[in-house]
């Protein structure tokens, strides 16, 4: 929810937050009645009671939020609290609730504990749900992990499919009607744990090629990769998916970009040329440590980005993201600068705690390059953002600002990075509680959660090893600095 509230609160200015208590995972947004419909995972009894809840939102810009309260109550039922899913618009009438009426289609653990997919549906255009029954549309065959389906409309086969996280794999199911579904086959991972939230769409790539997309959030960092979003470019022949490669890409290198959702712009005419993707911004190795609960509320979301689907020169597809335009739409002020030749380090004389930052890099010789941002007066608190030329990696660190992680395990968010053009684009967005970096044209981003004290507002550039120049220096802020 965009608002710049108080100085001295850890509401974000320009992310959204749920009112109170606790959210987590996004459930995929639709457009419906000139306006996007966002329903996520709330608990109104957190720190202390269990249990979560479909709480809506709705936006017209996907940056200012209006709360619209509980639209799925938990424990309503008997089979438990509802989780993830996620809802479509049968525009038909397919599954016998009228035309135009909403399903919603989501795990509850049922009366045995075992997790399985009962279907919800609205006729008052997603305010409210009705459960459709006590028995599962799904039934758990014995898996223990059977959750978070993700269901789209197959034009090629006129039927609804599912993608449903089992473990490691991701099984794919088909319905005439939304009610009885059939399995047609599944997509095994490796080596980046269990998956959640599936996520599947076709997109068209800059070179025209259309291509199927499948996303899963997981957790590679036993191997040496991100906790965030995974995803293949393949095909999808509308029983399984058949990737371009074994090993998956990453839409994100931080900590906290998690439970992620992609959803079509509702607002375009090609839907395939691009879409929006957003998450929740935490993890959960230290999700309940947050001092936000001190204002009462524990669950923040990523900006939401643009997604596109481009070629590489060695004609692989790989995902590339932005900040969405709206944003532009909140922007206060701004500073602009002349190039800056630095050659250690080099305070701005602005500041700020809600910005986008706009800078080109560029260098001879030099060993690490970026900058300071949330910087105390004294330098020695701050969070770093830059690229480490002779490890061949982008970076944002947060060793040396407030950050949730305890054990100080999860401090620096490292990212592929080729050094040998020796120039780099960054787009940084600072708000309050968060860091989100774009990486030249968005091929790499990262997304972390800080918590710095009230005042360190500073911005400082700095170089290690060699001098760089920073060109095209904009800041725009979202608040008064």
């Amino acid at each position: 929810m965009l608002t710049a509230g108080s100085e001295h609160s850890l509401r974000p200015v320009y992310h959204f937050t749920t009112p109170d208590k606790w959210k987590n995972d996004p459930q995929r947004p639709i457009y419906l009645d000139g306006k996007y419909h966002y329903y996520y995972l709330y608990n109104r009894d957190y720190p202390k009671g269990n249990g979560t809840e479909w709480r809506h939102a709705t936006s017209l810009d996907l940056v200012h939020w209006k709360d619209e309260g509980v639209a799925i109550p938990k424990y309503t039922t008997k089979n438990g609290d509802p989780w993830s899913g996620s809802v479509v618009l049968d525009e038909s009438g397919s599954a016998g609730f009228g035309k135009g009426a909403l399903v919603a289609v989501v795990t509850q653990p049922s009366a045995n504990g075992k997790q399985e997919q009962y279907l919800w549906y609205s006729t008052d255009r997603g305010r409210t749900f009705k459960i459709y029954g006590d028995r599962p549309v799904l039934a758990n065959p014995g898996t223990k992990d059977f959750r978070d389906p993700k269901v789209i409309w197959d034009a090629r086969s006129q039927k609804w499919v599912m993608a449903l996280a089992e473990g490691t794999k991701i099984g794919f199911y088909e319905s005439a009607n939304l009610k009885k579904w059939s399995y047609t086959g599944s997509f095994q991972t490796h080596h980046i744990g269990l998956v959640e939230c599936p996520d599947l769409y076709r997109m068209r790539a800059d070179d025209g090629t259309d291509k199927w997309v499948l996303g899963v959030s997981a957790n590679g960092l036993s191997s040496g990769k991100p906790n965030t979003y995974a995803y293949w470019t393949g095909d999808f022949n509308s029983q399984e998916f058949i990737p371009d490669q074994r090993e998956p890409e990453w839409l994100d290198y931080g900590f906290d970009w998690y439970a992620a959702v992609s959803f079509e712009d509702g607002t375009s005419g090609d839907k395939l040329d691009h879409r929006y993707a957003l998450a929740w911004m935490n993890n959960w190795n230290y999700a309940h440590s947050t001092p936000t609960l001190k204002e009462g509320f524990n669950g923040m979301d990523s900006i939401v980005r643009e997604i596109k689907l481009r070629r590489s020169a060695a004609g692989s597809y790989s995902l590339v993201s932005s900040p969405i335009d709206a944003l532009k739409e909140s922007v206060v002020s701004e500073n602009t600068f002349e190039p800056i030749h630095v050659n250690g380090s080099y305070p701005l004389q602005t500041s700020g705690f809600s910005y986008q930052l706009d800078a080109d890099i560029s260098w001879t010789q030099l060993k690490n390059v970026g900058l300071r941002v949330r910087e105390s007066t004294d330098g020695s608190r701050h969070a770093d953002v830059g690229v480490f030329t002779a490890g061949g990696y982008a970076y944002v660190n947060r060793t040396f600002t407030g950050h949730p992680d305890k054990d100080r395990r999860y401090v620096e968010s490292q990212a592929p990075f080729r050094p040998e053009a020796n120039k780099v684009h960054l787009k940084v967005l600072v708000d309050k509680t968060s860091i989100e970096v774009f990486v030249d044209d968005g091929y790499v981003v990262l997304s972390n959660v800080i918590y710095p004290e009230w005042n360190d507002l500073g911005i400082t550039l700095y170089t290690e090893g060699g001098s760089a120049t920073f060109s095209n220096l904009v800041i725009k802020h979202f608040a008064k600095p």
